[in-house]
């Protein structure tokens, strides 16, 4: 009897000794989860734009229906920036960038403060 209580015994000190690091990588996954819908969202956000962007001649609307498009993203972390290339026929440009921040507690060490994640699309003008 005493053999398998010391068996269970090292088992509770291994199982110790690789939780927490267990934990820390679970909650880093759950962390580049976030950056790859947030990366989705931006991608989104660029393509409504260059929709925008492509039948009307406001920039101005371009960059409010890239920020429409950007529902669950922070929008003063959002940077919209439209480019023509002349006119009917010629594309339209929609970068945006999305600075992301780390969310998820106890693994802030493991990534920079934010991360850029940028998208960029590209449509030809209807109008213009």
């Amino acid at each position: 009897m005493r053999r398998g209580t010391g068996e269970r015994a090292s088992a509770a000190v291994e199982f110790a000794l690789v939780l927490p690091l267990v934990l820390v990588m679970t909650l880093a996954l759950l962390q580049i989860g976030l950056f790859v819908k947030d990366e989705l969202m931006v991608q989104e956000a660029a393509r409504a734009g260059a929709r925008q962007a492509a039948v009307s001649t406001d920039d101005g609307a371009a960059r409010q229906a890239a920020m429409d498009a950007a529902t669950s993203l922070d929008p003063d972390r959002i940077e919209v920036s439209v480019q023509r290339e002349g006119s009917v026929g010629s594309g339209a440009t929609v970068t945006v960038v999305y600075h992301a921040p780390v969310v998820v507690p106890l693994v802030s060490w493991l990534f920079p403060s934010t991360i850029d994640l940028s998208a960029k699309a590209i449509m030809r003008q209807e109008t213009g």
